[in-house]
């Protein structure tokens, strides 16, 4: 009987311990709801609270009407006026266009003959409050106050989905302006047309930032339209199909409909309204399907990392990072395919998919990195997307925006895209085609490659930011070095290689920063103030000072320690870049000087692979203690929870290779430093279906010091691990403490 009894009791305990168990796997929160949109939409952050799917075509999102450098996106979070909600949105850069397509519900009649010269004069704009303001990945929810209208958008891949609830008995009505700009954005000729009771179509060329940006669309309703008035440079048509300049519409829904509920379906395509509406389908308006779809994409997108710690707001940064990671570049071919080049040329993707929004100056030095290993596939088409520019340029693409090269900051950085996915095993594009390309880009003259090529380094006198440029484009011919080396071209690989040496003109042993050299070779540019910053002209430095541009030779590192004459001197230099005082000196200061740490940058790209440099001259424990520091006071869960603009994924990051305790400091190499992980287990799934696991036993705020590791059970002393062993799966196990543990990862060690 008491063996029969202690059976029994055995069974209820393991229903219960299966029971709790099933509770806790339906309790645990999907991955999503620790995303907040509205990180990086204050302060200098530039980013965007609409809604969007991974790499989408659209970014339905709301716009403030503010043309300044912290509405870039659109919005700002410090605002609380709302234009109307547009369909092409950029997330986190430092200069403003697109916001192209405005839709905006209301409910009244309003005249649009007249130009609005500033939002004051917007007769559709209203006030909204954050206490009624949501957002989600795939999702955006605003109560506009003057309409008494609430909005939700949501999207597809191709296919904007709009819901309006208005109050009841009130006029349902909607404007859409083509003519509406902001920052560099301007139409240059619009139309509009109502095709049938339902369909609205039209297009909208613009200048700005993208010189020849041609966007159409269509539009259906749920409701047929009772009435509308178009406008066109100020004058009233009833019927027609006009072009202009400034062209609106207001149109008004059919009064016996009496739900209060209006549906739109919005789909853009940069070659035709036909594809366009090749892009919209024929689906029915189910916005709670799509808004579901959505939501999926999302939480299979944000499943390739797993993150395990008690501390709820550092999940809220780190996948709030990963989502910003993977909203661009953004698709850019049609359903079928195509998609318009600056030169009007129509493009066929074959067998891959088209991006635009290329950010490379920023993008290439982790947000690529990160893309190799959760998102290979979109890597090898984002390749061959800057091959399709290269037919057009001869030349690889530095900035793409909408298919136009702008040809915004310094250095070929599609270069190292390119060859990093190479040596990582990433195919799927013309190896040759690509290594024709990288170059013949390094060896043509524009943007001072011919001063490059006479002197070996740009002297200052002859190119502003010659420094910068000249850093970059050494490390490009590295870069183009080592496919010539995979690709058995011995002489390319000598030359280049030979070529990447040009920091050693720039580097002035006596003050220990890179600066200025003239044409004759003998004379540095006086007088010098390494704190100094002039904005894009008369500088030697792009957007920042000697302190922020002094380190950037990742691809040799230990020849750059040799030329500061060893391991003490660097890292007493490095070290004094985070200790010195933050002052900027200068009538003409850069603003994207955010997030010092000393006179270390965070807030703009040159800075992010220092602190990752004391790996290298035997004192990683530094490494570990300024990553850590750099994480913890560089971002956070408000709207201003980064230092600087988000640039398409870059800051974000950052953030999500550091926290883990990894990061490639020389992208193209195929190697990642070992940082300070923050996470007591992260997991990456990779698309190969391994698993890589990262451990940190004993990590807290203040166990940041790796005292030992293990990778697989074994000793592991190497302050770098490879792509392919990430790959393999396996699991890197830190033990963490308070102290820094100063053998560890030293070069005696890891010869051990």
């Amino acid at each position: 009987m008491k063996k029969s009894y202690l059976i029994f009791l055995s069974a209820l305990v393991l229903l219960n311990c299966d029971e709790k168990e099933k509770n806790a796997l339906e309790e645990k929160p999907e991955t999503i709801s620790y995303v907040d949109p509205f990180i990086g939409t204050g302060g200098h952050g530039h980013t965007y609270p609409g809604a969007t799917v991974p790499f989408g075509m659209l970014q339905v999102s709301p716009v403030n009407g503010i043309s300044d450098w912290d509405w870039c996106s659109g919005y700002h979070y410090s605002d609380d006026i709302a234009v109307g909600f547009s369909h092409l949105s950029l997330s986190g850069t430092g200069i403003g266009d697109l916001a192209d397509i405005i839709f905006m519900p209301i409910n009244k009649t309003v005249d649009l003959t007249a130009n609005p010269i500033s939002r004051d004069s917007i007769p559709y704009k209203s006030k909204y409050s954050h206490d009624n303001e949501k957002a989600s990945p795939g999702y955006y929810q605003v109560y506009l106050e003057d309409h008494d209208v609430n909005v939700e958008l949501t999207t597809s891949k191709r296919t904007a989905y709009h819901k309006y609830t208005f109050k009841e008995g009130d006029e349902q009505s909607v404007v859409i302006d083509l003519g509406f700009a902001i920052n560099w954005d301007k139409a240059v000729a619009t139309s509009l047309k109502v095709e049938d009771r339902y369909t609205i179509s039209g297009y909208r060329h613009s200048t700005g930032w993208a010189q020849n940006q041609k966007v159409f669309f269509v539009a259906k309703f749920s409701k047929p339209i009772a009435d509308y008035k178009l406008y066109v440079d100020g004058q009233v048509f009833e019927d027609g199909d006009h072009e202009g300049v400034q062209s609106s519409i207001q149109v008004v829904f059919d009064p016996n409909e009496k739900s209060p509920e209006l549906l739109a379906k919005v789909a853009l395509s940069s070659v035709s309204i036909e594809n366009a509406k090749d892009n919209l389908g024929t689906s029915g308006f189910d916005f709670d399907k799509t808004k579901s779809a959505a939501e999926k994409l999302w939480n299979t997108a944000l499943s390739s990392f797993e993150v395990e710690t008690p501390t709820d707001s550092l999940k809220t940064i780190f996948y709030t990072a990963l989502y910003h990671t993977q909203l661009a570049p953004v698709t850019f071919s049609d359903k079928n395919g195509q998609f318009r080049m600056e030169n009007d040329s129509i493009v066929n993707a074959n067998n891959y998919t088209a991006y635009s929004t290329l950010s490379l100056w920023d993008t290439f030095r982790a947000e690529h990195p990160l893309l190799t290993m959760i998102a290979p596939d979109r890597v090898s088409d984002m390749v061959n997307s800057m091959l399709a520019y290269y037919e057009v340029r001869n030349i690889l693409p530095v900035w793409t925006l909408y298919g136009n090269e702008t040809n915004t900051m310094t250095g070929y950085h599609s270069i190292p895209v390119i060859v990093e996915a190479y040596k990582k095993g990433i195919r799927g594009f013309d190896v040759e085609r690509a290594y024709e390309a990288m170059k013949n880009t390094m060896m043509q003259d524009e943007r001072g490659l011919n001063h490059y090529k006479k002197y070996g380094y740009i002297p200052y006198s002859l190119l502003d930011e010659s420094v910068t440029i000249t850093l970059e484009y050494a490390y490009d011919d590295w870069c183009v070095a080592e496919m010539a080396k995979a690709l058995g071209k011995d002489e390319d690989y000598k030359y280049f290689s030979e070529r990447s040496k040009a920091y050693q003109h720039l580097f002035d042993n006596e003050s220990g920063f890179m600066r200025g050299k003239s044409v004759a070779g003998n004379s540095w540019n006086e007088p010098f103030d390494p704190k100094h910053s002039n904005h894009r002209e008369q500088t030697d430095y792009t957007e920042g000072n000697a302190w922020q541009h002094s380190w950037f030779v990742p691809h040799a590192v230990n020849n750059l320690i040799e030329l500061h004459g060893g391991n003490e001197t660097f890292t007493n230099r490095l070290e004094q870049l985070f200790t010195e005082s933050s002052e900027i000196t200068g009538d003409n200061i850069s603003a994207d000087i955010t997030g010092l740490i000393g006179q270390y940058a965070h807030g703009n790209e040159p800075s992010h692979h220092i602190a990752y440099m004391f790996n290298h001259a035997d004192q990683p424990w530094r490494t570990q203690y300024w990553a850590r520091h750099i994480m913890d006071t560089q971002y956070n869960t408000t709207p201003d929870g980064l230092s600087g603009n988000e640039d398409c994924g870059q800051m974000s990051a950052w953030y999500v290779l550091s926290s883990v305790g990894l990061y490639p400091m020389n992208p193209a190499s195929g190697d990642y430093e070992i940082g300070t992980p923050i996470f007591e287990k992260a997991s990456i799934n990779l698309p190969n279906k391994k698993i890589f696991v990262i451990e940190a036993e004993n990590v807290s705020d203040k166990n940041f010091y790796i005292q030992s590791a293990t990778f697989n059970g074994k000793p592991f002393h190497k302050t770098a691990i490879s792509h392919a062993d990430i790959l393999k799966g396996g699991t890197l196990r830190f033990v963490m403490g308070a102290e820094p543990n100063k053998q560890w990862g030293t070069s005696k060690t890891q010869n051990d």
